[in-house]
């Protein structure tokens, strides 16, 4: 069953012209409702909204959200924060003010407008977990002085923000942690492991797997992801989570690669790199709360999804530039 359409409300989505935010933008205007998109492109990219700019229901914001945004709306989704290691580790103090300072500044316009705020959190809460597969009451083992502690623990530390909102204010809260997630718009230069394959196959470079190509991930197609937030979103208001969404389908780096050679047809080699600092050797959601709860599952086999995300790339990859003689 799909997330049903409720009477038309106005929902903020920060980081609403990034690859989850279009998407859910989307959503939300195909449900007849009125939606600002807040977004300061440091990552998002204004083509992944491109379709909605015209639309009477649709209004769109450049703003950074570690700043105070006075709007009135009924539903918060906060979503703002780079989440690829290439761009989170680019300027790790503002990342961590994005995941702080935002999580307070909408929170605070929450609790002024007395609107519902769902947060974006992420399945990195657990770091390098030593539970598997990693259901909510785990606490997680993260590294609070590593490279990607930016993104980490000012994730971990916004959550601790809802919860705390919660509790002192009463404040309406929903928080969702989100495993690895892929589909079309992702940026090609993002250094996620999905998007790093289908580019470097494309153009017939070798798949750069870092490791031996043990490690796992899960991943959860686009679709069902935001399916699983707007459910969240409109769940029973004693139900504020955290709640895991992500696909529990575990496969390996090297069975990931082989996969993407397969289905682009390239002819590229497989090469292994040394493994970055604090990189999770294993990453696997339990869904069974979401399903519980939300009634949600991921339906997208990824086989299906890959399919769609290498279309998607092979329409709008720019071409390799060729490098310069001197």
């Amino acid at each position: 069953m799909k997330a049903g359409r409720d009477s038309r409300m106005r929902v903020l989505v920060t980081g609403g012209a990034g690859f989850l935010g279009s998407f859910l933008c989307e959503r939300l205007i195909e449900q007849g409702h009125d939606v600002i998109c807040v977004d300061n492109f440091y990552t998002g990219d204004k083509r992944n909204i491109a379709g909605l700019l015209g639309k009477p229901n649709f209004e769109l914001i450049r703003h950074d959200v570690t700043f105070p945004l006075y709007v009135e709306v009924d539903r918060i989704f906060n979503l703002a924060c780079p989440a690829s290691p290439i761009h989170y580790q680019r300027d790790p103090v503002q990342t961590t003010k994005t995941s702080v300072h935002g999580a307070i500044n909408m929170l605070g316009l929450a609790k002024r407008v007395k609107a519902r705020i769902l947060q974006a959190s992420t399945s990195e809460v657990y770091g390098d977990p030593e539970v598997h597969p990693q259901p909510e009451s785990y606490w997680g083992r993260v590294n609070p002085v590593g490279p990607r502690s930016c993104y980490d623990e000012g994730k971990r530390c916004a959550e601790t923000l809802f919860f705390d909102y919660h509790r002192q204010h009463g404040l309406d809260i929903k928080v969702v942690r989100i495993f690895n997630t892929y589909g079309p718009r992702m940026h090609p230069n993002d250094g996620r492991v999905v998007s790093n394959f289908i580019v470097q196959a494309l153009r017939g470079e070798p798949l750069t797997i870092y490791g031996d190509g043990s490690q796992t991930r899960s991943f959860c197609y686009v679709d069902d992801l935001i399916e699983g937030m707007l459910r969240m979103m409109e769940s029973p208001a004693e139900f504020v989570g955290p709640v895991n969404l992500g696909n529990p389908g575990e496969f390996t780096m090297l069975q990931l690669a082989e996969m993407v050679i397969c289905l682009t047809g390239s002819s590229s080699r497989i090469e292994f790199h040394p493994l970055p600092q604090d990189d999770p050797r294993q990453r696997r959601p339990d869904i069974a709360l979401a399903g519980e709860v939300l009634g949600w599952g991921p339906e997208t086999q990824l086989g299906s999804g890959l399919a769609k995300t290498i279309e998607f790339f092979e329409e709008t990859l720019p071409p390799k530039r060729a490098k310069l003689s001197r």
